[in-house]
């Protein structure tokens, strides 16, 4: 199957878009855009591959949907269009870098400048329908995004990958921690920051790890 991605992400994971299960989810995906209000938009599925190649990546953030509120979710985990109202679990992973690292709490929620230092923030469902959290689950997008983590923990290293919440903890065993640093916690939901993410010091650990390894720290 001919997917429109970034040409090392195709590469790799062309044996992915060749297996049953994708042709499975792209007849799905066409039907729920056909017939349902889905985000993001069709051309922003793969936005996060797009603008973040294979070989830049130095950290992972792993999610689980996309925001399901219309104008909120371009294809950035977590990340939110410049002027739009900052959501609550991102507003405590920016008081977390504040308690971390000192920095200001920005204005914006748009986390662009993270992704061009080759922080690499991906759901493990890219698509969802409008108001309806998760109801793209299950249908193949998490056996194709499990591909994207092994890929990254195969051919890539010293990496690192930050696995926030239970769901994303659960990827930890498609990850070689031989050659990569692995940072978990509790998700930075209102519902759990409160017990563990504030203090975990994520953003600080990543850092220290990079410079321990000769590359250069993220400007968070």
């Amino acid at each position: 199957m001919n997917v429109k991605i970034e040409e090392s992400w195709r590469k790799r994971l062309q044996e992915e878009f060749d297996k049953p299960y994708f042709r499975q989810l792209t007849d799905f995906v066409r039907s729920e855009y056909a017939h349902e209000h889905v985000l993001p938009h069709g051309s922003q599925i793969f936005h996060m591959f797009n603008v973040c190649p294979f070989e830049k990546v130095k950290v992972v953030i792993l999610g689980q949907d996309p925001y399901p509120t219309p104008g909120q979710y371009y294809g950035v985990c977590f990340s939110v269009p410049e002027g739009t109202a900052i959501p609550a679990s991102l507003m405590n992973i920016f008081k977390e870098i504040h308690q971390d690292l000192g920095k200001p709490i920005p204005e914006s929620g748009n986390l662009d400048r993270w992704v061009e230092q080759g922080v690499f923030s991906m759901n493990s469902v890219l698509t969802v329908r409008a108001y309806q959290t998760g109801s793209h689950r299950n249908r193949g997008w998490e056996i194709f995004t499990d591909a994207v983590i092994k890929k990254l923990s195969d051919e890539r290293e010293n990496l690192v990958f930050m696995l926030w919440g239970n769901y994303a903890k659960s990827k930890a065993s498609l990850i070689d921690a031989s050659k990569h640093c692995i940072l978990m916690t509790v998700h930075p939901s209102p519902r759990s920051a409160d017990y563990g993410f504030f203090g975990c010091k994520h953003f600080s650990k990543a850092n220290e790890y990079l410079k321990s390894k000769g590359l250069k720290e993220i400007e968070w």
